[in-house]
């Protein structure tokens, strides 16, 4: 699956919804989250302070 850093979590979770295992991983708990239909998943990397490359890499394992 092809993850770009400006996709939305929505996006991504649409894509792949075991996605949403590799997020609460990472503290990420936005799966259910309003905000979770436009942020992309750069941006609530840099809100929750996780490295943007290590999420792309376990989320296009």
């Amino acid at each position: 699956m092809t993850i770009e850093p400006r996709m939305t979590i929505a996006e991504i979770l649409r894509q792949n919804p075991e996605a949403a295992r590799i997020l609460q991983q990472f503290g990420m708990h936005c799966v259910g989250c309003a905000v979770a239909s436009g942020e992309s998943i750069e941006d609530a990397a840099k809100v929750h302070g996780i490295d943007l490359q290590k999420l792309l890499t376990a989320l296009r394992g």
